[in-house]
């Protein structure tokens, strides 16, 4: 049974299919292929995006979404990861699982005997980077050489998947950061095997040649407590006109959303003529409908 816990989890051939799937649903296709079917929503965190295009998606494959919210569960009161999912297992065809720590996520997939979906750890968000290089697609066509540029925190869990998911699809991944930051060394070494990844703290170097310039917020859910010490060490890496302009000229600008405008990128940039970022969350929707369909051929009769 494959899990979609990590981008390893993925070949290239694997997201090349769930891409063709995302186009023909895209297209009006498939519309009842999750017929009959019931997705869990396991969210340990908050949500806009993930929990409703997860929803979205699976409504609109003819299927039915069942949201938990941990802090409503016996989750809360002690029940294991393990039990948890041997019950939820028993109730539902498939299941997305927004976790805190990406060991519980491993945990849960392993006592689950249906397939497990990773809709964001503190390790990877697989969902978001494959969406995200979908709506590359969509623009470019062929992703091969593309350059694509990470700039602030290149240890999020949105970069790691990223760092993974486009060197295996053959494009060019910049990480542009602060050397106070460093990229997480196993998804480097592996990203690394399989393509070409560049690291800079200067803008100007890093983002030279880039087609696509992505951040996103300096500080993620869980690190409240170290915000004024992350936006002082990310200062200077804001997306703004300036460092637009160091990119490829007609160059596009993404951010997985919520932004902070103001901190990692201006509202200049972020509503400007080179932002995708709508494209990228609409697609989320199509591209987690294509993950639903591609991984239901494992699910029980």
């Amino acid at each position: 049974m494959k899990n979609l816990v990590s981008i390893n989890d993925l070949g290239k051939k694997d997201i090349v299919k769930i891409f063709e799937i995302t186009d023909r649903i895209k297209r009006g296709g498939l519309k009842d292929s999750m017929k009959d079917r019931r997705l869990a929503l396991l969210f340990e965190k908050p949500s806009t995006r993930t929990r409703t295009s997860f929803e979205s998606g699976m409504l609109m494959l003819g299927g039915s979404p069942i949201y938990l919210d941990t802090k409503t569960m016996q989750a809360s009161r002690g029940e294991t990861y393990q039990d948890t999912s041997k019950i939820l297992s028993l109730y539902t065809d498939i299941i997305a699982a927004r976790m805190n720590k990406h060991s519980d996520l491993l945990e849960f997939a392993k006592a689950s005997d249906v397939p497990v979906i990773n809709a964001l750890t503190d390790l990877e968000h697989p969902c978001q980077a494959l969406s995200d290089i979908y709506t590359i697609r969509e623009i470019r066509k062929d992703l091969n050489g593309i350059k694509l540029s990470f700039v602030g925190d290149i240890a999020t869990n949105t970069a790691n998947s990223l760092l993974l998911a486009s060197t295996k699809l053959g494009m060019k991944f910049s990480m542009v950061g602060p050397h106070s930051i460093k990229p997480n060394a196993e998804y480097l070494k592996k990203a690394r095997s399989q393509g070409i990844v560049s690291i800079s703290d200067s803008l100007k170097n890093g983002l030279k040649d880039s087609e696509f310039v992505y951040t996103d917020t300096w500080v993620s859910m869980g690190e409240e407590s170290i915000a004024k010490k992350k936006k002082k060490e990310l200062s200077g890496y804001q997306v703004n006109k300036k460092a637009m302009s160091y990119a490829s000229s007609g160059s596009f600008f993404m951010h997985c959303l919520p932004a902070h405008r103001g901190e990692e990128v201006t509202s200049e940039v972020i509503d400007g003529k080179s932002s995708i970022i709508w494209e990228q969350a609409r697609n989320k929707m199509y591209v987690e409908a294509a993950i639903l369909v591609y991984l239901s051929s494992q699910i029980r009769k």
